[in-house]
């Protein structure tokens, strides 16, 4: 079964699951703790309803918006997710190329699996790259940098990782960033012997972007000692945009718009830090109002369909961010599947659209 076979992000989760080693597809698909509150963000989209509208002309329908003043062919980009080459060899540059073809952002984890030049050349420069600090923030900065000089103008400062979220499905598989087999792997990967051959060939993923002097990168260390004395320094290094990525909170939120960043991202990180964070969805209707119209909010975490691209923009982000449901596409069936998943969610945001007697996404509210 093929790309042919994905009509709903569900589709393409169900043949990731079958397609990857357990303790790949528990890395792409676990929440933090119990996941519960996966499940609440989760209830919380499925609660929004959207205002069924008759007898509108919607023959003529636009999915194109802007962001930062510049045109996207689709109000949802691709959301910073890291060693996306564990769902498939070559992952990152799928990625890339689509964010090419529909001039969307392409969010560059700091833990990607290809280099962060490699990415942006492929992405025509539809790219952003998102920044965890850690340690004592040398080797952070030496990332900014980097970043900069590879041409990138728009940082995602991460901010709800001070530790990494405990998640059990992973923890059960000793999983670990850089990636280490050991016997239980082992048996896991030959199970599963399509992505192991594949990943065999290709060589084994790694952190690309900490293959340079200076800098080692530990995920399990501490990013505690981040504070908004942090941020302000970020904020003079950085002459581009500085999105901060990671908002739940109306106070911080509003501390943010003074501290000067370009944008807020509201996000639970998927649900994979804090099991017990309110729904993304909720807070995001009291972050737009506390902020007024203008100020730009984007929205990630628990997107599955063009329904809740629509629902988040209807309840107050100028742009949203997919993840989890491309990597379940690439890993179903690579590049095709990751198209096949565009054109969904794509033709799922039309149809809402016209049921709802939109023409544009701008015409929300």
């Amino acid at each position: 079964m093929g790309a042919s076979a994905i009509h709903c992000a569900e589709d393409a989760r169900r043949l990731a699951r079958r397609r990857l080693p357990w303790m790949v597809f528990d890395y792409i698909d676990g929440s933090a703790g119990r996941e519960t509150g996966a499940v609440r963000s989760r209830a919380a989209l499925d609660a929004v309803t959207l205002r069924p509208r008759i007898l509108k002309d919607v023959s003529q329908k636009s999915l194109a918006t802007e962001v930062f003043g510049a045109p996207a062919g689709r109000p949802f980009g691709i959301a910073p997710m890291g060693m996306c080459n564990l769902s498939r060899p070559g992952a990152d540059l799928m990625l890339a190329r689509l964010a090419a073809q529909y001039s969307v952002p392409h969010g560059v984890s700091t833990v990607a699996s290809t280099p962060l030049e490699k990415i942006i050349e492929t992405a025509n420069g539809h790219a952003w790259f998102q920044l965890y600090f850690s340690g004592d923030g040398v080797g952070t900065f030496k990332l900014v940098e980097r970043a900069k000089a590879a041409g990138y103008t728009t940082l995602v400062l991460t901010v709800d990782v001070p530790e990494v979220g405990r998640r059990p499905r992973e923890l059960r598989h000793g999983f670990t960033m850089p990636f280490r087999i050991g016997p239980s792997q082992f048996i896991d990967f030959a199970l599963h012997p399509q992505w192991s051959l594949a990943t065999l060939f290709a060589g084994k993923p790694q952190m690309a972007n900490f293959e340079m002097d200076g800098f080692e990168f530990d995920r399990t260390a501490t990013r505690a000692n981040v504070t908004w004395d942090t941020l302000a320094q970020l904020r003079d290094a950085w002459p581009g945009k500085l999105v901060v990525k990671g908002v739940l909170d109306v106070e911080d939120a509003t501390q943010l718009v003074s501290a000067g960043v370009d944008a807020i991202q509201v996000s639970s990180h998927g649900a994979r830090q804090l099991e017990s964070a309110p729904a993304p969805i909720d807070m995001l209707v009291k972050i737009r109002a506390e902020l007024g119209s203008n100020f730009p909010i984007f929205y990630d975490s628990g997107i599955r369909s063009g329904e809740d691209v629509l629902k988040a923009l209807s309840l107050g982000a100028d742009f949203t961010f997919v993840g989890r449901v491309l990597q379940y596409a690439i890993a179903a069936a690579g590049e095709a599947g990751l198209e096949r998943m565009w054109e969904v969610l794509s033709e799922e945001l039309s149809n809402a659209m016209a049921q709802t007697g939109m023409t544009t996404t701008s015409s929300r509210g």
